[in-house]
């Protein structure tokens, strides 16, 4: 089974934003130095520790740091832009880098509303357009009568990715001829059958002639089970604390998050994303990815591994291509 990872740029604090980059694009030579098939980086907005809002010139920083892994957008949130500026941006960096860039489109705003607001240049989100824009997008990228022209002209093989967490986006990439990448771990209640959903439904396009789906999960992998839980448990005690609003804008360390009071709430918060992620040993992570590419019918596994500390992250990923690869 290919693997391949989607990278956060998390920042361990608001001030951390240079080394969360730099880490984010040694990562991208680590990783393609382990033999995985792709890199992606999301896009976030407004989030303290998160220091990659700009995937599109992130990625061309990590295409000049490597020579051969797919780098992609993990994705595009395509209602705040231009269909036609994506199209020359993608393009653009298409041209750089030949045969390795995948573009990812979603809907979601990546944000907060306050943000998306001020993301649209009208002050007006364009959630409900996805679909249109979508079209649009393809027409510019793969329509050689589509006017006006992109220019760099786009590579014949330049691929447009639906990412997406619910039925909708499984539908529209079905419909469409998209390969579609379903994100677990954004949301842990996903429907299994999604990506079945999404394969039964596929309509042949000329680039993708059969449909391929992709499972983004969280990966905790550790020499030992104890490792790997401590490791999870910092993940997701940082996240409760985002989403409850208690986060400063800096990341408990592992050792805070062990000592940190769990009340009902944490403890239904966390049980609430078993559903999204392995964790423990590499024969035990083994085990849950070939469960839950089983149970979701994908045909590769992208990994999202957020810890606290790079090296931990790097042995993570290392001790990952070892059991599966």
């Amino acid at each position: 089974m290919k693997l391949s990872v989607l990278d956060q740029s998390l920042a361990r604090s608001a001030d951390d934003a240079p080394t969360a980059l730099q880490e984010t694009l040694q990562m991208a030579q680590w990783v393609e130095q382990l033999g995985y098939e792709r890199l992606w980086v999301s896009e976030h907005h407004a989030f303290p520790s998160v220091a990659g809002s700009a995937p599109e010139v992130l990625l061309a920083a990590i295409g000049a740091a490597t020579s051969k892994i797919r780098i992609g957008s993990g994705g595009i949130m395509l209602p705040h832009y231009s269909a036609y500026k994506i199209a020359e941006v993608f393009s653009l960096l298409a041209n750089l880098y030949p045969d390795r860039v995948d573009l990812g489109v979603g809907r979601a705003p990546g944000a907060d509303m306050t943000t998306a607001v001020a993301l649209a240049t009208d002050r007006r989100p364009k959630f409900e357009r996805f679909p249109e824009l979508v079209a649009d997008l393809s027409s510019y990228l793969w329509d050689p009568d589509a006017k006006p022209i992109v220019s760099p002209a786009p590579p014949r093989n330049l691929p447009l990715w639906m990412l997406g967490s619910s039925p909708d986006s499984a539908v529209l990439a079905a419909h469409r001829g998209l390969p579609y990448n379903l994100g677990l771990f954004i949301n842990p209640q996903a429907n299994p059958q999604l990506i079945s959903h999404y394969k039964a439904n596929f309509q042949p396009s000329e680039l993708q002639p059969e449909p391929y789906a992709i499972l983004t999960l969280s990966v905790f992998c550790a020499d030992d089970e104890e490792q790997a839980r401590a490791l999870q448990l910092t993940y997701d005690l940082n996240l409760f604390r985002f989403f409850t609003g208690q986060s400063d804008g800096r990341s408990l360390t592992p050792q805070e998050a062990q000592s940190w009071p769990i009340g009902p709430q944490e403890r239904a918060f966390i049980q609430s994303r078993a559903n999204s992620r392995a964790v423990g040993t590499p024969q035990q992570v083994r085990s849950q990815l070939e469960q839950f590419a089983a149970n979701h019918n994908a045909d590769e596994i992208m990994a999202v591994t957020n810890m606290y500390y790079f090296e931990d992250r790097k042995r993570s990923f290392e001790l990952l291509m070892e059991v599966m690869g």
